[in-house]
Formats: structure tokens, sequence, C-alpha cells
């Protein structure tokens, strides 16, 4: 499909013809009368186009897969996940990064989200912000980016000067990169070691990115953090056994997080949990060998914090008591 541009300055012409050739710029006929549709007819082809992300998202599983490597390797030594967008790209890895301590006890230092424009970029619309190659330069250097560190340069085109920026200078400094964007042989892409091109296709509201695109990102985005934390150990079996119990909805799950890994009572949950500072691993720990506090600390520092590890160390131990019931593999957790 050609469409086409208005009469503009040579270098706007060009990047507006450029644009204009991107798949999640392109106006699909097939769209084109939602704006006669009832309700409940609008909203059924919406969700019939959100449906086809998750197939996208999949052609893309080698390449997400070479990420969370990365990211495991990057935490391993010391290192940090920092995403770099703008507009909604830019929202959705600073959500991720900041669900991270909350689900995986992380430091909020080791996972980042940085958006065009800055904080107030994600509540109000800062626009311009995104072509600002210099800004996102700036923003890693004051982060210190460096060989350890790994930064995810998210753009739906693939070429947004923001998120390209971030990755060349990101390379620069010896750090690993990863381009997530929604068209394919995008410059993101091709400036990242990692290139995720989640192709989606035409918008329902054609350009609005928000949409299928965005979709298409907060899974990736999921998927980065959430294989990483659970190759580094933050869960047991599917249980977040690093939750961070701030809340009662949270409290609650920690409890119940401690009864199904160890079949334990409540009694017996309910006093582990207070003996560690309500720390679920802790407490999953204390039970299933019978540990003080002092040794349960000891030993999963010595396992680096990963639960299993740190059982297996013990298991050949005689003052270990075995637990009664092995965890389930059938956990739901709201």
């Amino acid at each position: 499909m050609t469409t086409d541009v208005p009469d503009l300055p040579p270098d706007d012409a060009v990047r507006a013809e450029g644009l204009w050739r991107l798949t999640t710029e392109q106006v699909d006929p097939v769209f084109g009368d939602i704006d006669r549709l009832d309700t409940l007819d609008l909203l059924t082809r919406i969700n019939a186009q959100d449906a086809t992300v998750p197939k996208a998202v999949a052609t893309q599983l080698p390449r997400i897969a070479e990420a969370v490597d990365l990211v495991v390797e990057a935490f391993g030594a010391g290192g940090r996940l920092v995403y770099a967008g703008a507009g909604t790209a830019g929202r959705l890895g600073v959500l991720d990064a900041s669900e991270c301590p909350p689900t995986f006890d992380t430091d909020p230092s080791r996972v980042v989200g940085l958006i065009a424009g800055g904080p107030t970029a994600l509540t109000t619309a800062v626009e311009g912000a995104e072509d600002d190659r210099d800004g996102a330069v700036d923003d890693l250097a004051r982060l210190g980016i460096g060989p350890t560190d790994v930064v995810v340069g998210i753009s739906a085109s693939g070429r947004t000067p923001y998120a390209v920026g971030a990755v060349e200078k990101a390379h620069r400094r010896g750090a690993r990169t990863i381009g997530l964007a929604c068209n394919a042989g995008s410059p993101l892409g091709r400036a990242a070691d990692v290139a995720i091109e989640v192709v989606v296709g035409p918008e329902v509201v054609a350009g609005s990115t928000r949409l299928k695109a965005g979709t298409a990102q907060k899974l990736v985005c999921n998927m980065i953090t959430t294989g990483a934390m659970v190759r580094l150990g933050k869960t047991y079996g599917n249980l977040m056994v690093d939750v961070r119990a701030t809340n009662e909805k949270l409290r609650d799950r920690a409890h119940r997080i401690v009864t199904t890994a160890t079949g334990a009572d409540d009694a017996t949950v309910t006093r582990a949990l207070a003996d560690h500072g309500g720390r679920a691993k802790d407490a999953v720990l204390a039970i299933l060998t019978g540990w003080p506090r002092d040794r349960v600390d000891a030993e999963l520092e010595r396992a680096d914090g990963v639960l299993r590890a740190a059982l297996a160390a013990g298991s050949g131990d005689t003052t270990t008591t075995s637990p009664t019931t092995s965890p389930t593999t059938e956990t739901e957790i709201p």
C-alpha cells in the first residue's frame, strides 16, 4: 500500500516517506468503518486483533531467549538491566522495571527504566523528547553504563532517536544491547546485539502503537525479566518466594507461598514468617530444614539467595528435618 507524502521541506519529506512505509503506520482498509460500528462490534474487532499478538511474539522466542541469557549473565556479574524508550514504549519499560523489586526483591538500581523527557513523560506526553538522541546519551552517562550492563532500547517504529541513541551509546561503553521493535529490519534492531522485532501489522487505529505494538512490547518485557529472575533462582518452582510482603495482600500471599512449599500448618507458617521478618524464602528454608535463623541466613547467603541451592546444600545434613509434603506442581496464587 502506498500513501502520498504532502509537500514538505526535503528533510521532512524523506522522514515522512520512510514513516509511511512502516508496517506499524499502515492504514488497513479492513478497519475503515470502525467509527460506524456499535460498541460491541468495535470491541470484538479490537479483541480479534489483540489475539494475533502472542503469535507474533512467538516468532521471536529464540531472540527473547538470547536476551534473557544476556540479562542473567549481567546480573551474575553485578550488572544492571536498563530499558530506554519514548512515549508508550518508555512507559512500558519503566513499568516493568518498577515491578521487579516487589515481585523479585531486586534492588531498584538493578532494573532501571529510562523514558525520554524524564519522569514528567510518564503522565504527560512529551512527544518532542523522542527525537532527543543526545538526551539518551546523557541519561546513560548519568547511570555510568558499562560492560556488565544490558540496555534494551524499546521503540514500536524501531527508529525512535532516543531508543536508537541509547543502544548506540551503550554499545560504545561496552554494554550488551537489545533492540525491541515492531517493524522488521529496523535501525534499532541493526544497532543492537539482539534484535527482537515483533511484527504485529497495522493497528486498528492507524499508527496508534499503544495498541498491538504496546501489547507486544509488554509481553516481551514480561518475558525478559520473568525469565531472567526464574533463571537466577528468584522463584522456587513457580512460587515467588522473594516477594516483598509490604501490604496485607502480599502478607497473605507470602503465607500461602510458605504453606504450599512446605505443607506446614497455619501456626507453623505464621511463626516461621514472624521469626524471619516476613520473608517467605527464609521461612520455607527454616521449616523444611529445621535450621535456626542464623543458619538459614548463612546458608542463603552462601547459596546466593537461591532457595533450591540452599536446600540441596543441606540435603545430606543429619540435622535437616525432612519435609512432610513436597512442593505442589499445581499452584494458583492470585
